[in-house]
This record gives C-alpha cells, structure tokens and sequence, in this order.
C-alpha cells in the first residue's frame, strides 16, 4: 500500500505539472502568456520558442518535483513517512507548489516579451468589436443546475448508513492513520461523530455546486470574426467542464461519505479507506487533464483547423492585472474565462466579487467550526 501511495503522490505533481506545461498551447487563438495577439501572430518564429521554452523548464521543474517527492518517500519508508509527517509533508508541498510558482513566473516573465514584440509590431485594436450570437439551432451550454440534486441521495445514503449502523459502531471511531493504514487517533463515539460524513457532503455539494452554478453565469467569449463557432465552441466546453464537475463531485463525496462510515462500522481498515480513496481521486485527476486537453480553455481547440484571422476586433489587456486577476467595472459579468490557464475567474472589479469572496472565506470558516464542535 506504501508503494501505492507513493505512485499516487509522485503522478499527482507530475500531471499537474504536466498540465501547466502545455497550456500556451491550450488558449485561445487570439491569446499569448495572458496577452492579446492576432491569430496569425501564433506561428511567429519568436512566440513560438517563447512557449517552447517555458514548456522545456515547466517539464524539467516537473520531472524533478517528481522525483523528489517519490525519491523522500521512498527514501524514508514507511516508518519513516510516520515518524517524520512534517517532512514528508514539505516534500509533497514543495512538489506541489513550485510548479504552480514557475508557471506563474514564467508567465510573467514572456508576457512582458510579448507585450514588448505586440507594441513593435503595432498589434492593437483600432476599435473595440463586440458580437452577440441569435442562432437558429439550439447552441450547447452547461447542463442544468437541477442535475445537482443528485447529490442528496448520496448524503441520504450516506446518513442512512450512519443511523443504521449507530448502534454497531464501536464506542472509539478512527479518524486518522499513518501511512502503514495504523490509526493514530481517535474519537469518541456520538451522533456529531457519526455526522461527520454528511456535513463533510454537505459542504462539499455546496462549493460544487456554486462552481456549477459560476459557469452558467459566465461570459462568453465570442469572436466578432467568427460569433457562432465560437459561441457553440464555448458552449461545448461549458457542458463538458459542468459534466465533469458533477461527476467529480458525486464520486468524491460519494466514497468519502461511505468510507468513512465502512470504516466507523469496523467494515474496512483505514488502510483499505486510502486506497479507495487514491482509486477515487485518480480519474478526476486524469479526467481533468484529458479535457483540458482535448477542448482547450474556452474551447479553443474545437474548431483547431480553422483559419487564423489577423488583426485584433478587441483588446483589454488592460484589464487583466498580472495576467491572472481581471478587474473592469464597466463589465456587468462576474465570471468569465481565464486568460492563463484552464476555467474561470472572477470580475474584481465588481463590488459583487469581494462579497462572494468573503461569503465563501465565512463559510469555510462556519464548516470548519462545525467539524470540530462535531469530533471535540
């Protein structure tokens, strides 16, 4: 299980890494390392060695995150995993983290090329150009909000589960192991104990669905040149990114909830709940890298083969700070795609965002008083 364990931590920083290489191929046309470029300007000699670097040092920074962290696991072994957790820990968050710190400083390194090389060229939009899209056929767009119902069989399955088995539960729960699957702490048996799972759901279902609902909220990024296929493009992306959240969510929550109760009933050992567990991330993890290859942000890459336009019908790269955080008052939409990256962000300069931002610190802050008023 050790073994297993460290295959699931050394693929996770790789893909992750793996990921972050490849995404100046994976944005839109008319956008370069977060700034705005005419299509045809991506076959330019220059642009095209800048993503070829940054893909070289995000996949070397990769590799080697990788074999640090399988090399620390390994190196300390299963014993040493459960006598040293701050080092194994700093390993796996260095792994982590230092990827996702290069790709952004690599971002801002050849974003201040390219914006230098647009203003040589004399890239800029003479006019902005908006679209809007009227079409005879019903265009794609995110599934329905009401298909996150289903997550409320699974939290009633998952405290039917808990009220029948009460009664069998042992009067110590486990509630943390080492890595040998040996249980290192525990928690008297009680209803808030036994409820631990379906608040854990709960709160899970919620952030899924706002992210659910972020995206049918979203602004579409539709090109004057082409408003219908991009529209449709966008819209494929949508229902495919809004799919996959919800399936992530339900098997997430789902193994989470029964393998906590499993486990409180004696069914299971913890060891068997971390491989479960991993069995169940690992899916989500490559799901989540296939389609981000395979439709691009924003569906970029649906329509891959069509013509590259020149000239630019709109530009607001002022608007984006440090090529990651947007910030327009005069854009009434709160969501809209990222310019660096695979998803969505939100409108900063909308009064409207800082409220979301809070209400979801406050009730991260709320679950987590719960959770340990519940195993206190």
């Amino acid at each position: 299980m050790f073994l297993v364990m460290v295959g699931s931590f050394a693929a996770m920083v790789f893909f992750s890494g793996a990921l972050s290489a490849v995404v100046p191929w994976l944005m839109r046309r008319r956008e370069c390392f977060a700034v705005t470029i005419p299509e045809t300007a991506q076959r330019d000699p220059r642009i095209m060695a800048m993503k070829r670097r940054y893909a070289a040092v995000m996949m070397a920074l990769t590799v080697v995150c990788t074999v640090l962290v399988a090399g620390v696991l390994l190196v300390l072994g299963e014993q040493g995993a459960n006598k040293h957790p701050v080092l194994l820990t700093g390993a796996i968050v260095v792994g982590v983290t230092v990827p996702i710190a290069a790709s952004f400083a690599l971002m801002l390194h050849y974003r201040k090329q390219i914006t230098a090389l647009k203003h040589a060229q004399g890239w800029k939009a003479e006019s902005a150009h908006a679209a809007a899209v009227i079409a005879d056929i019903e265009l794609p767009s995110a599934i329905p909000l009401w298909w996150n119902l289903l997550y409320l069989p699974v939290i009633a399955l998952t405290a039917g589960v808990a009220i029948v088995g009460y009664p069998y539960m042992p009067d110590m729960i486990p509630m943390h192991s080492d890595f040998a699957g040996n249980v290192t702490d525990w928690a008297e048996k009680s209803p808030g104990v036994a409820a631990f799972p379906v608040l854990v759901q709960l709160f899970m279902a919620v952030v899924f669905v706002f992210s659910h609902w972020s995206i049918t909220r979203s602004k579409a990024p539709i090109s004057p040149d082409r408003p219908t296929a991009s529209a449709y493009a966008y819209g494929v992306f949508a229902r495919s990114q809004s799919i996959f959240l919800l399936a992530s969510g339900l098997l997430i929550s789902t193994v989470l909830g029964l393998v906590f109760d499993l486990s409180a009933l004696d069914v299971i050992g913890m060891d068997v709940c971390i491989v479960i567990i991993l069995a169940a991330v690992a899916p989500v993890l490559i799901g989540a890298v296939a389609i981000s290859v395979v439709y691009g942000q924003a569906g970029s890459r649906v329509f891959a083969r069509l013509e590259d336009k020149d000239g630019l019908p709109a530009d607001d790269d002022e608007h984006w700070k440090l090529g990651i955080f947007y910030f327009n008052r005069d854009d009434a939409s709160l969501f809209l795609p990222e310019r660096f990256g695979i998803g969505w962000t939100i409108n900063l300069g909308r009064p409207a965002a800082w409220a979301v931002i809070a209400g979801f610190i406050l009730f991260t802050v709320l679950f987590l008083c719960a959770v340990f008023a519940l195993v206190s």
